[in-house]
């Protein structure tokens, strides 16, 4: 086993420990394990010649998530995003630790973190790019349980907001996904 392969296991192995299960196409899996297993899928779509920090970033995105629980923070913006914060510094932290476990190298380490923590959106191509994933995964695969629980107002603004952070690119592939008529219909009031 490479150091890749290694790591992708071990990380495989903290997100299968996730107590909240999902059902996909009648197979029950642990909820962070599913999620980084869509990450990775939609990564080598959207950018298949992408770097080897870019595919372990994306794996580890939401690494043992369940650990720091939302209602854990005041439930307002402000509590939302220090619980965001938090998150993407524990997701890095526990990446770095693997990564190190794996063999890589100080350099490599220092990226996928960089990418986790979503540094220099807008501005440095690959964290765009990571934005552009989760954003598709997103819109693919949760959106519309997403939609079916809030006000059509609430998500068209959280639309907007997810637009807002994707590239021209990523805007295409998300207009190419396999949405529900209605999904389809919200997305295009969002965008107009």
């Amino acid at each position: 086993m490479n150091k890749f392969q290694k790591a992708i296991s071990l990380i495989d192995e903290i997100n299968a420990q996730d107590p909240t299960k999902e059902i996909f196409e009648g197979k029950e899996y642990a909820k962070e394990l599913l999620y980084s297993m869509r990450m990775t899928d939609k990564l080598a779509h959207f950018e298949p010649d992408c770097s080897e920090a870019m595919m372990l970033a994306v794996r580890a995105q939401h690494i043992a998530r369940w650990k720091i629980p939302r209602s854990e923070y005041p439930m307002d913006r402000v509590g939302y995003l220090k619980w965001r914060e938090e998150l993407k510094k524990m997701h890095a932290d526990m990446a770095a630790e693997i990564l190190q476990e794996a063999g890589y190298d100080e350099e490599t380490i220092e990226r996928t973190k960089f990418l986790i923590r979503k540094k220099q959106l807008k501005t440095d191509p690959d964290t765009q790019t990571m934005e552009d994933v989760i954003c598709l995964v997103f819109l693919e695969y949760y959106f519309e349980e997403f939609a079916a629980k809030h006000e059509n107002e609430k998500v068209i603004d959280i639309l907007q907001k997810t637009w807002a952070k994707m590239s021209e690119k990523g805007h295409r592939a998300a207009l190419q996904l396999p949405l529900s008529p209605s999904s389809l219909e919200l997305v295009k009031e969002a965008i107009t």
